[in-house]
Formats: C-alpha cells, sequence, structure tokens
C-alpha cells in the first residue's frame, strides 16, 4: 500500500528549487534593477566551507548579502559558491543549499524561511522527510503566499 502523498516534501523542494533557479539566474545574468537578497544559513551543516576566522566570529548561523559586491557566484546541484568582501578581504563562501535557512529579495517583498522540525509520522509509520518552509512576510505590503490553511493542526 502506497505511502500517501508526501505534500511537505513537495513544498520544500520546490522553494528551494526556486531560489536555485534565482541564484543560477543572477550567476548567469547578474542582479536585475534593486534586487538583492539576505541569505541565512547554518554554518554547522556539513558541507559549509569558509574561512576559519568567519567560522570563529559565526559558529552557529550566518545572513550573508548579495546586493553591491560579490563574485565568482556559481550554483551546482547541491550548493552554491560566492565570494564576499569582509573588511576589504575577499573571502569564498560554499554553501549547501541544506543549510539555508532564511531566502529574503526585499526588493521584490519575498521570502520564505526553511524551519527545522521533527518529522510527523503519517498513518502508516515514520515520515523521514524535512517539513516545508514557511514563508515569510518581509516588511512592505507585497503579498507572501501563506501555507498555514492547508495544514494539519
Amino acid at each position: 500500500m502506497a505511502r500517501g502523498i508526501n505534500y511537505r516534501q513537495m513544498v520544500n523542494r520546490a522553494f528551494r528549487q526556486v531560489m536555485v533557479e534565482v541564484l543560477s539566474q543572477v550567476a548567469r545574468e547578474g542582479l536585475p534593477g534593486k534586487h538583492h537578497f539576505f541569505i541565512t544559513f547554518d554554518t554547522t551543516h556539513t558541507g559549509v566551507d569558509m574561512a576559519q576566522s568567519l567560522k570563529q566570529r559565526y559558529p552557529q548561523e550566518m545572513t550573508i548579502v548579495l546586493q553591491d559586491w560579490f563574485a565568482d557566484l556559481a550554483v551546482l546541484k547541491d550548493r552554491f559558491t560566492v565570494t564576499l568582501n569582509f573588511g576589504n578581504v575577499p573571502e569564498p563562501i560554499v554553501i549547501p543549499f541544506e543549510a539555508v535557512k532564511t531566502f529574503v529579495d526585499p526588493s521584490a517583498e519575498f521570502g520564505f524561511k526553511f524551519e527545522p522540525q521533527e518529522p510527523v509520522p503519517d498513518e502508516e509509520g515514520t515520515d523521514d522527510e524535512p517539513p516545508p518552509p514557511t514563508p515569510i512576510k518581509p516588511s512592505g505590503d507585497g503579498a507572501v503566499v501563506s501555507l498555514d490553511k492547508f495544514r494539519k493542526h
């Protein structure tokens, strides 16, 4: 018998794919207009690679801004790399997509937050899939889709 439809996994994958597509477009074409991104990630996540001085300064989480100065943005299958300026010192950073906690584009008033939660057992056993991201509303009057009315309570 089928385990059912895992909507949480599908939504989580879809939101991450939006982020991948946006970063891929920016890597190819640069940032259009006033777009810029705040990306918060878990610095302890396996696969995060950054200077030891940055890891000491940000032992749990870090927010980077892709706006005025960044270089060498490259999007790979499971991660992206970018070089950022820290105190006039260019530093390359490797960030697995699974390490990303939030992705926000304030210029478009768009963003979402990936919240780690314990898996919820389904009807036929345990559900080992991660929960979907929670949309967040950046400041402003833009619309962000809320999935709350579709969740079980």
